[in-house]
């Protein structure tokens, strides 16, 4: 063979071993890469950190006068009025032991800050007073243990959510188009509703449900302007359970984009509260609280339509001005006058992704919603003993914009208006909001 040839041989040889050795280097560095990386994704999926948080400005064009219900008229030209907030910020942690056992907690700051707040009580004169609201506004609003058996069998003790209604099952800023979170739910059931108990819950083929047992709700709390909504607080160290109450919710998904909820509580309220009377109204009463639910949500062909339905009963109602604890002016309950025996909240809100029809944006997952909501609630739906709070019946319209610069954050703009009874003014406002949700890990 020519010199030249067997010289060409050889390099090609080398040339040869040369990028073998090379393949080898890279294969087991890609090797040992991937093994690093699913350590990693061992280690990680054991710990979950997250959360979601909010941050709103509200331009309200009515009177912020603490007689503005009882004097309309001296009110209706009064200045608009402003206002920032961080209605919640929150912290998800969650720890899977392995074996099915698992942990979780959700730490929320409220209205970002802490400690004691002082307010004007529009039921009470516009008197100032001092809110403690379990602590502050920094709640621990999840804390509990669970022990999955299978899909359709898991078992949670310790602090959780009650899922009643659409907001309190689906409460995070992403689940809801409005600035701030739908105000009917919002004003007549606790939101977000969590309580220490027991919850058994599992999901069957196209089938969720969930059962929980409870402490029951404080009488002492309820409100004729919001009827239960700080019924699960408690001013004390520790939750009250002199009387007990359960919750209930099943979801169906058999229909492509469509889930349906039907959710409910039923409990005794009168004499849950500390010190415990044993005499009067606070033995003699039970104050029954039953709420019924229905709510959906359908997303499909770039619409999200959400609606919601709650009725809810209060036994007893016209008893509980005369709670021992009511009656106490130096207790840290409400001495609020009397408490409705029903009260309603139904609303329904649609909004159509209009960059689903602009192939760059689309490509980007970018995404706007146009919306529109309609609501009607009335958290003192009964007039007991013939007493009537009518500027509590509120029917709200609002119509804005939801803009997905990615899916974990979004930027909320509303213009709403609330429409009261003829003898009261009408309450519009313009509201902005930025958020996120998500997990990091």
């Amino acid at each position: 063979m020519h010199p030249v040839f067997n010289q060409i041989e050889s390099e090609m040889k080398r040339l040869f071993f040369t990028l073998l050795t090379v393949v080898l280097c890279l294969t087991g560095n890609a090797q040992e890469s991937s093994a690093d990386s699913t350590l990693q994704k061992k280690k990680a999926s054991r710990l979950s950190v997250g959360g979601y948080g909010e941050a709103n400005f509200t331009r309200n064009y009515f009177s912020d006068h603490v007689s503005r219900y009882s004097q309309p008229e001296e009110h209706k030209n009064d200045p608009s009025n402003g206002r920032f907030d961080i209605p919640h910020a929150v912290i998800y942690l969650g720890y899977d032991f392995g074996q099915g056992w698992k942990f979780g907690t959700e730490i929320e700051f409220e209205h970002g800050g802490t400690g004691i707040a002082y307010e004007k009580e529009d039921e009470e004169g516009g008197e100032w007073e001092q809110e403690t609201e379990k602590g502050g506004e920094v709640e621990l609003e999840q804390f509990w243990i669970e022990k999955s058996f299978a899909s359709w069998a898991n078992i949670r003790a310790g602090h959780i959510v009650v899922p009643v209604g659409l907001n309190n099952a689906h409460h995070e800023p992403l689940s809801y188009f409005t600035v701030y979170r739908p105000e009917g739910e919002n004003t007549i059931l606790p939101s977000t509703w969590h309580q220490t108990g027991v919850s058994f819950w599992g999901r069957a083929g196209d089938f969720r449900y969930e059962a929980q047992f409870l402490a029951g709700l404080n009488a002492d709390q309820f409100t004729n302007t919001g009827w239960i909504h700080k019924g699960h607080k408690s001013p004390m160290e520790f939750d009250v359970a002199n009387k007990y109450g359960v919750a209930l919710r099943f979801d169906n998904y058999s229909v492509p984009g469509l889930r349906i909820g039907l959710s409910g509580y039923y409990g005794h309220s009168i004499g849950n509260s500390y010190p415990r009377n044993a005499n009067g109204v606070d033995a003699e009463y039970k104050g029954v609280v039953a709420i019924g639910a229905i709510d959906f949500t359908y997303k499909a062909h770039n619409w999200i339509v959400r609606g919601q339905a709650d009725y809810g009963y209060l036994g007893d109602a016209e008893q509980l001005k005369y709670v021992y604890n009511r009656l106490n002016s130096k207790s840290p309950y409400k001495h609020s006058a009397f408490v409705s025996k029903n009260a309603y909240a139904v609303g329904i809100e649609a909004g159509y992704d209009i960059f689903s029809q602009i192939q760059s944006l689309r490509q980007k997952a970018q995404q706007l919603y146009i919306f529109g909501r309609y609501e009607t609630y009335n958290p003192y739906a009964s007039k007991t003993k013939g007493t009537a709070y009518d500027y509590t019946a509120v029917q709200r319209m609002a119509f804005g914009f939801n803009y997905h610069p990615i899916r974990q954050i979004i930027i909320k703009g509303e213009y709403s208006k609330r429409y009261l009874k003829k003898l009261y003014n009408d309450e519009p406002s313009v509201s902005v909001g930025v958020a996120y949700e998500g997990f990091f890990l």
